[in-house]
């Protein structure tokens, strides 16, 4: 017979989802800050006092960064760089994990080491730079794309996931005569969609969000990504407010109501995580569909 909760118990579970209320709130609570920000004007942000809920409300810091010529384009760069890279990357570090966590590889060792030093040492960013350069990637869409197609890290968290999966899989489809690569995309693929998943997101994240590598290897107005125009925009927000203040003692009213540094900052943060925030509910049941997939009945 169950014994029923008691008054320890429901302590327990009162306590348990208040603090875990408490900790969601606190999660929130910067990003709701932010889009308040971005909604409120320029000037009346300065002084400060913006909770959850803008005071004087406006879209002029979004109409401010949608006017920016090339902002579009940027923004098709970066979905492309994105889709692009994202589906590359994961491709090449899955094969690259399924070869390296087959015991009968003969250079396994060597390649984990090689993965693992490379996590700690490299060569500096002017010999990056020099490599790039001399590889003729430099004002090219490839330069997003190859430099970093296989990350170490993710290499090892995809190997060692194959590594925990029965050896029988594999074994049994070789003796049917499926060759690595169907073993691979039909077996242990459908297998470890949760940790898929996972680095696709990481993946996905980083491509969105970078823009040093556009700063330093491209030139081109063409190719030029949405963060590095945003980050334009903001460099230039905070160069035109410092100089009208240095010249006037006192900041425009029509230069700090469109280009505000804190208020387009808050905006840039909204506009760059908002996709992120609309993928991530389907990744989540991706996640889900992967442990379904992936269970095993003995």
């Amino acid at each position: 017979m169950k014994r029923g909760y008691g008054a320890a118990d429901y302590a327990f579970l009162l306590f348990n989802y208040g603090f875990l209320f408490l900790l969601g709130c606190l999660t929130l609570y910067p990003f709701l800050n932010l889009l308040a920000i971005s909604l409120n004007d320029s000037i009346d942000s300065v002084r400060g006092g913006i909770y959850l809920w803008p005071r004087d409300f406006t879209i002029g810091n979004y109409r401010a960064i949608f006017q920016t010529d090339n902002l579009v384009a940027a923004t098709l760069v970066s979905l492309a760089r994105t889709l692009i890279g994202t589906f590359l990357s994961v491709l090449c570090t899955t094969m690259l994990a399924y070869t390296i966590s087959r015991r009968g590889f003969v250079l396994r060792k060597a390649l984990n080491l090689i993965l693992i030093m490379s996590m700690y040492v490299n060569g500096g960013l002017i010999p990056y730079y020099l490599l790039i350069k001399n590889l003729h990637m430099t004002n090219s869409f490839w330069v997003y794309i190859i430099p970093g197609l296989i990350g170490a890290f993710n290499v090892i968290i995809i190997r060692s996931y194959f590594e925990q999966l029965p050896d029988g899989l594999g074994e049994s489809a070789r003796i049917d005569g499926a060759s690595d690569f169907a073993v691979l995309f039909r077996i242990l693929v459908p297998l470890s969609m949760p940790v898929l998943a996972t680095i696709t997101l990481f993946v996905s994240v980083g491509h969105w969000n970078s823009w040093f590598d556009n700063y330093l290897f491209n030139s081109k107005q063409n190719l030029s990504t949405l963060q590095y125009e945003l980050m334009k925009i903001l460099l230039k927000s905070v160069q035109q407010v410092s100089t009208d203040a240095a010249r006037s003692g006192k900041v425009d009213r029509a230069v700090a109501n469109t280009l505000t540094p804190q208020s387009i900052r808050a905006s840039m943060t909204i506009l760059v995580t908002a996709p992120i925030l609309f993928v991530y509910p389907f990744m989540q049941r991706y996640f889900i569909k992967g442990i379904t997939v992936g269970a095993l009945k003995e």
